[in-house]
């Protein structure tokens, strides 16, 4: 499922294809899902991924920023974050991606990106 926040044409889909089984609610650090990106905001330097767990908003997973300067994928394993890993049935988990005009707080924001699944599906 993809979702353009703001930037119409940006959008990312990934898939847990490749992920280890989680269902303890004790998360492991795993390499990053590959991801499909899409209509990148001109100028964009690097994309931050974040992960969000929205049945419980309050555990960090983390995410990572990626070098990024065309349409394309971004492979897995690039970054680490904590794997979705809900203690019982299956949460509603969502990547952010902003795409920025250069690296860090300083950077320009120039589109976000969504997109979610269920885990596990």
């Amino acid at each position: 499922m993809t979702a353009p926040v703001f930037g119409s044409d940006f959008q990312i889909d990934f898939s847990w294809n490749g992920l280890a089984s989680c269902t303890t609610g004790k998360p492991k650090t795993v390499p990053n899902p590959a991801f499909a990106v899409k209509g990148l905001p001109p100028g964009t330097q690097v994309v931050e991924f974040k992960l969000t767990d929205l049945d419980a908003r309050s555990y960090r997973h983390g995410g990572g920023a990626v070098g990024i300067s065309t349409d394309g994928t971004v492979p897995p394993g690039v970054f680490k974050y904590k794997s979705p890993c809900p203690p019982n049935g299956s949460h509603t988990y969502v990547w952010t991606a902003t795409a920025k005009d250069q690296a860090g707080r300083e950077g320009k924001v120039l589109g976000t990106a969504q997109a979610s699944r269920q885990y596990p599906e």
